[in-house]
């Protein structure tokens, strides 16, 4: 007999009725779109399920007016009433069948877990459909063998820059022309994302939704191309996961190609290739297939495997719960040997991604004072969060797979001091950063935000100034701290962040820097030693001091 393998969900306050059952509302099967593709039971705008053609038709047939002989007789074969009463009893389980329930109201505001909050702006199929023509045209052979020379060459065009785009990236950029590159690295993301609703509609799905999210704390947009699903060929699929880092690659590299013909006096060049760079290294980190990127949903469609990623995590987390805990565990994916270890790296890398992302703006957020460390205090939070919980979870199915509860705790108590015993035996050196300013009799003062803790600028620190670069930080000289007194001035804003130009605006506390040579850079960043610290104690001193009067 099929069987329906949807997650479960909570029972509702109402029931639906399992003796003349009724499909809900929000519930829509879709026939295969080709001989060989399969049915697709959608719940929602974005929840797409296959099931076997037998399930499908039953589900279909659900409207209420027949109970469990009759749906067996219109069904036949192989359905009998003890298999519907089964499967229906299983569908009333997965919040597919009709309790009463209002549906719901279409949501502009969602989150995905983890660490993803999604707000939905338009309904792109309309406007999709009306571009057929056009997206037809630009999917022909020749248009895209000549993009793809685009892409190809633009790195080959980054390379022969090379040494102007080292430059450029280790220097701070007028507002304009950091704007430009803002804005075209916002655009570029809008158009990739068309791109997925594009081939998606070209290959004859419908994209439901498309606005911006917040994804692991940074701003980014979506398209919702789940009904990808019911295509029958997984190569189809694989091209609308991959359709927007193509044209963006694309885009990267029309820009680099015409920064090697700019003039470097024109004063295009610079950004042009900071957003080549940009977006190139966007497009590599959406290739990645350890979070919900383009690469993952490339792997996913290609493996023909839904829900790959929880999967391999689930497999991945027994693995490590019966390595830890003992216990009997059954796979979710027990003909991939892969599974485990890809499984893993699933769990690991958002961690990373939030510890790197917290690693490299750890110092433009102490520079930015309260706002910074609180900014900062809160992904760090969330960090402690994930690892909590993910342990957390790692117990529960222990302990539901039959493993020793004596075991369990002393696994978890054992833990729990070696964190403690890393958190207070291993020593980091402490950073303070900063900005600097020189003033027109050619003294120099390190700055601070107005508000910003300076418990740790000692007298005498070692201060190390570096240029305020977008991506890189060359260090220019080196001084010290002459006094621990600060006196409020004014500072311009390429002494905090990697913008060049404009006047001394910003208040600042500062205080005094004697240096072996007087930078060229009027203002730049500063690094202050603060000596070293307790793992625990460096997090606190580095960055909730800041958050204290």
């Amino acid at each position: 007999m099929p069987v329906l393998t949807l997650p479960k969900k909570p029972p509702t306050a109402t029931e639906p009725d399992l003796d003349f059952p009724r499909t809900s509302g929000s519930v829509e099967v879709h026939e295969p779109t080709e001989p060989d593709a399969p049915w697709v039971v959608q719940r929602g705008e974005a929840q797409h399920f296959r099931v076997g053609a037998d399930l499908g038709r039953l589900i279909r047939a659900l409207d209420g007016s027949r109970d469990h002989e009759q749906l067996a007789d219109v069904l036949g074969d192989p359905w009998t009433p003890g298999d519907i009463d089964t499967a229906v009893r299983q569908l009333a389980d997965s919040r597919l069948l009709d309790d009463g329930t209002p549906p719901r109201k279409v949501r502009r505001i969602k989150l995905v877990p983890p660490a993803t909050i999604q707000f939905t702006v338009l309904r792109p199929d309309r406007v999709l459909r009306r571009m057929l023509p056009l997206i037809r045209l630009l999917a022909h052979r020749s248009v895209s063998a000549a993009a793809t020379a685009v892409a190809l060459g633009g790195l080959l065009a980054l390379a022969i820059c090379a040494p102007q785009l080292g430059d450029a990236v280790s220097r701070p950029m007028e507002m304009s022309a950091y704007l430009a590159v803002l804005f075209g690295v916002i655009g570029t993301t809008a158009v990739h994302e068309f791109a997925h609703g594009a081939v998606l509609t070209h290959h004859g799905g419908r994209p439901t939704r498309m606005g911006f999210m917040l994804f692991y704390m940074s701003p980014a947009f979506f398209c919702d191309v789940s009904d990808g699903w019911r295509l029958g060929k997984a190569k189809h699929r694989v091209q609308i996961a991959l359709a927007g880092v193509f044209v963006q690659a694309v885009a990267a590299g029309a820009a680099a190609v015409a920064a090697l013909f700019t003039g470097s006096g024109s004063g295009l060049r610079e950004p042009l290739l900071v957003f080549a760079l940009t977006t190139y290294i966007t497009c590599a980190v959406n290739l990645l297939p350890l979070v919900k990127l383009d690469g993952y949903i490339a792997l996913m469609s290609h493996l023909d495997i839904s829900h790959l990623r929880e999967k391999a995590m689930t497999d991945a987390l027994c693995a490590l719960s019966k390595f830890a805990f003992g216990g009997r565990y059954r796979r979710e994916l027990p003909d991939k040997p892969w599974a485990v270890a890809y499984g893993f790296a699933c769990m690991l890398f958002p961690l990373y991604l939030v510890g790197t992302a917290l690693t490299l703006w750890s110092g433009m957020l102490q520079r930015l004072g309260v706002t910074g460390a609180v900014c900062f205090a809160l992904g760090l939070g969330y960090l402690l969060f994930r690892v909590g919980k993910g342990w957390y979870k790692l117990a529960v199915t222990a302990k539901l797979s039959g493993a020793n509860p004596y075991r369990i705790l002393g696994v978890c108590m054992a833990t729990a001091a070696l964190l403690g015993a890393a958190a207070t035996g291993i020593t980091v050196p402490a950073t303070v950063s900063a900005g600097y300013t020189v003033a027109a009799d050619g003294s120099v003062s390190l700055v601070v935000p107005e508000g910003a803790g300076g418990r740790l600028l000692k007298e005498g620190a070692h201060v190390q100034l570096r240029r305020n670069g977008l991506l890189s930080r060359p260090p220019l000289t080196t001084g010290r701290l002459t006094s621990s007194t600060s006196t409020p001035q004014k500072a311009p804003l390429s002494a905090l962040v990697p913008v060049s130009g404009g006047s001394d605006l910003l208040p600042v506390r500062g205080y005094p820097l004697s240096v072996a040579a007087v930078p060229a850079e009027k203002s730049g960043v500063a690094e202050v030693d603060a000596g070293s610290h307790p793992l625990w104690k460096w997090l606190a001193v580095t960055y909730l001091t800041p958050v204290l009067p």
